[in-house]
Order: structure tokens, then C-alpha cells, then sequence
């Protein structure tokens, strides 16, 4: 195996654990953006900063404030010091369509991801975007 290869797997488990901080009960999604192979921001999904940490309703619905790990991981290098632009973002869960868009403006040049998402629009939007796509499987 090359050895970017198990960088990718190293940093998809290491967003796999990441994503255990989330309080959503039906699905747990954790992300890291990696630039120069340096961890420069990390995100899992989850209600806003100072909400209640529940991110389902009464019909075990995901509220629609509940951000995805992928924006809470854009957002927090947004107010750092460190630039997104370059890097790489891994994720476990293919991004949907809102995240996408915020991939491509954030300058982000390569998604690695482990399982797809339920619609398959954010990444057609990311190809468009000539943004390089990766699937893997970590055990």
C-alpha cells in the first residue's frame, strides 16, 4: 500500500472516533481538515455553539439548525488563524449539497470519505468543482 493511502485510512479513524462526540442519536458524522499533514480544524455534527445538545425532535427528526460535521469543521478554521485553502477534508460521511458548496469556497482540494451520504448530489457538485473525491473503506 502507498503511503498516502494509509494516511487517509489513519485520519478517516481518527475522524470515525472524532465523530463519537456527537450527541445525534441517529447518525454520528465527525470530520478533520488536514493541510501539510497537520490536523488545522475538526468538526462533528451537533447543535450550534450554546444550544441544547439534542439534535433530534419529538419524531426523531434532525432539527433543521443541526450542523453537519463538515460546516462545524469549515466554520472553526474560518476563525482561526490557519487557511483551509489547499487542504484536504476527511470525513466520515459523503457531503451533502450545503456542505459541498462550503468545501468549494473554502478552497478545500481533496475530500476523502467512508460511507456515502443518502443523496449523491454534493459530491456530483464536488467533481464539477474538479475537487478530487476519494472513497475508502477503514476496518
Amino acid at each position: 500500500m502507498d503511503k498516502q493511502y494509509l494516511l487517509d485510512q489513519r485520519y478517516l479513524k481518527m475522524a470515525a472516533i472524532w465523530a463519537q462526540n456527537s450527541y445525534c442519536q441517529r447518525r454520528q458524522v465527525g470530520a478533520l481538515l488536514v493541510k501539510d499533514k497537520m490536523i488545522i480544524s475538526d468538526g462533528y455534527n451537533g447543535t450550534p455553539a450554546g444550544f441544547e445538545n439534542v439534535c433530534e425532535d419529538e419524531n426523531n427528526r434532525t432539527k433543521p439548525y443541526v450542523l453537519h460535521a463538515e460546516a462545524n469543521a469549515i466554520t472553526k478554521v474560518a476563525k482561526s488563524n490557519n487557511s483551509s485553502d489547499g487542504a484536504t477534508l476527511y470525513v466520515t460521511s459523503s457531503p451533502c449539497m450545503e456542505c459541498a458548496k462550503l468545501i468549494i469556497q473554502a478552497g478545500i482540494k481533496r475530500v476523502v470519505f467512508t460511507t456515502n451520504y443518502r443523496l449523491e448530489d454534493g459530491i456530483e457538485l464536488l467533481k464539477r468543482a474538479n475537487i478530487e473525491i476519494v472513497r475508502i473503506d477503514i476496518d
